[in-house]
This record gives structure tokens, C-alpha cells and sequence, in this order.
């Protein structure tokens, strides 16, 4: 099983619009983050998380046409405003839909914000997505998907974890306080990809110095950090992060 990092910024992405880098080092290319999503892929299976507005682009560099699933982790625009990039990939399917899973809040929100995309329009737009209620566990080709609630400021997004065969993968994004269910959920990963937006706290994702408590706690073999903002310059959080917790970027590709 592996993980791409397709997307590692926050909603703004790095640089922010006005070429705001803020601590982020211009020249270094890994400091240029699109929006948050990964690929999860196994040699029969690729699954898709979320679907930033930057995932044409994301797809593109990654040389991916065709995914088996879609996961959304929360309605968030930066988490699937890139709904409609969808479209090529269900043509790519022979015209069939993509199945996608939502929680049931999740999946309320992005059907009602993108009716077209579910339902189709008229005979030239069939429906670009077979949508359902995501479970707490359920299976994808030969991956199996274990799902969490997350805290996120008023609402809850889906904590994710990854396992085929003996390796597991967890995703978090998207939470700010570590639950007693999510520390279970968590425990002993292979590989946690966890949101790590910024040193100063935030009412809504975690900071830097909470997660690394919580590497520490869980005890995962390797620890990447997603979802930063331009104050995570990637060459000095490289330096000074402990071993096996690493900055992700776009592109990074992690492999079992």
C-alpha cells in the first residue's frame, strides 16, 4: 500500500494569493502547498480523499486517470469545491459513476450543494458520482476502511485508517481535539499523514507542538505532517522535528 500526498496546504494553500509566503522559503519547492487531499493506493486499488479545488492539477502531476473510490472527509470548500474534476474521471470509467462515501452529514451538504453531480442533467450529463452514507468500516477493492468522528469546530469531519494485509495507514485532517475513540483508532499505525496547520493554536485544526504529543502517545512507525500554512517553512520543521516525523509536500510519495 502506498499514500500520495497530492495536496499538503490549508484552505488558502502556499503561497496565499498576493504572494503572501509568509515564513515559507520561495525557492524551496516543497513550500508550494495546494489544497489538502492524498491518494491511498494498494497495486489493485486506488482511492481518492477529498477533492480540492487545485485537483485537476493534483491528478495531473500524479498521472492518475481513473481512481475506484472517492472519500470525503467533511464539506469544507477546500475538501471538495473540486467536485466537478469528478466528471473526466467517470468518463475515464466507461461512463460509469465513481463511488463515493460521505458520514451522513457530509453526505446531506455535498448532495444538496452539487445536486448535478449526483442526479446528472438531462441526456448529455449522466451522473458523475454513485453517492453513499460512509460506515464505520467497510472495504474498497482489497483495502480495508475504518472510520472515525472527528471534532472540527461545529461540525465533525471523517478520521480515516487504511490497512491491507499487516500495514496500516492513518488520516487526520481537519480536527482539533484528540478524542478517547481516535486515540484507539490511531494507536500503532504504520504510517499517521495528520494535519499539523501551525505552531500558534487554532480553534478548529491542531498546532504543531499538540500533535507531536500525540505522535509521541500513539507510537506510529512514521509520522508526515499535512495541511500547514505559510508559516511552515518546510527546511526548518525538516530540522527540527524528531525522528521518523517528517513535513510533507506535494508529490511525496510513501511507500510501504
Amino acid at each position: 500500500m502506498s499514500v500520495r500526498i497530492l495536496g499538503s496546504g490549508t484552505s488558502s494553500g502556499v503561497p496565499r494569493i498576493g504572494q503572501d509566503w509568509g515564513a515559507c522559503n520561495p525557492a524551496d519547492p516543497r513550500n508550494r502547498r495546494t489544497r489538502a487531499s492524498i491518494l491511498v493506493r494498494s497495486q489493485t486499488t486506488t482511492i481518492l480523499v477529498d477533492t480540492s479545488p487545485d485537483l485537476r492539477e493534483q491528478l495531473l502531476a500524479a498521472e492518475v486517470s481513473t481512481v475506484d473510490a472517492v472519500l470525503w472527509t467533511h464539506d469544507h470548500a477546500d475538501h471538495c469545491h473540486g467536485i466537478d474534476d469528478l466528471r473526466q474521471i467517470m468518463h475515464a470509467r466507461g461512463g460509469q459513476p465513481v463511488p463515493g462515501w460521505a458520514r451522513p452529514f457530509t453526505f446531506e451538504q455535498i448532495c444538496k450543494r452539487f445536486p448535478y453531480i449526483f442526479e446528472g442533467r438531462g441526456k448529455y450529463y449522466p451522473p458523475v458520482v454513485d453517492m453513499g452514507a460512509m460506515a464505520d468500516v467497510f472495504t474498497v477493492g482489497d483495502i480495508v476502511v475504518r472510520v472515525v468522528d472527528q471534532p472540527h469546530g461545529g461540525i465533525t469531519s471523517a478520521g480515516l485508517r487504511f490497512e491491507l494485509a499487516n500495514y496500516s495507514v492513518g488520516y487526520a485532517t481537519d480536527f482539533h481535539a484528540m478524542t478517547a475513540e481516535m486515540r484507539e483508532h490511531y494507536r500503532g499505525l504504520d504510517l499517521w499523514v495528520v494535519d499539523a496547520l501551525r505552531r500558534a493554536p487554532h480553534p478548529t485544526h491542531p498546532h504543531l507542538e499538540s500533535v507531536l504529543g500525540w505522535i509521541k502517545e500513539l507510537e506510529p512507525q512514521r509520522a508526515v505532517l499535512v495541511h500547514m500554512d505559510q508559516s511552515m517553512d518546510y527546511a526548518t520543521l525538516a530540522t527540527e522535528l524528531p525522528a521518523g516525523i517528517e513535513p510533507g509536500y506535494d508529490g511525496l510519495e510513501l511507500r510501504a
